[in-house]
């Protein structure tokens, strides 16, 4: 994961290094992701998401689109 301070500054340094652009998402999606996906990983009980609550826990964050999905629940391969 790489911080960027701007759009316009993903742009400049994906096209300094002839890169595509990947998937960008703020500060405040990334702690909606944060909160569910590691609040409870020193749990005794914790178990790891499946595909379909990975994707849940993206959605809620307004991050959708096929580089969020996985595609398994859909007869895809990973």
């Amino acid at each position: 994961m790489l911080l960027f301070r701007s759009e316009e500054h993903v742009r400049r340094w994906c096209e300094m290094r002839g890169l595509s652009r990947g998937a960008v998402f703020t500060p405040e999606q990334l702690w909606t992701i944060a909160k569910p996906w590691h609040g409870r990983r020193l749990e005794r009980d914790w178990q790891r998401f499946t595909p379909d609550e990975a994707e849940a826990v993206f959605e809620s964050a307004g991050l959708t689109g096929a580089f969020w999905q996985f595609g398994i629940s859909r007869g895809q391969s990973p």
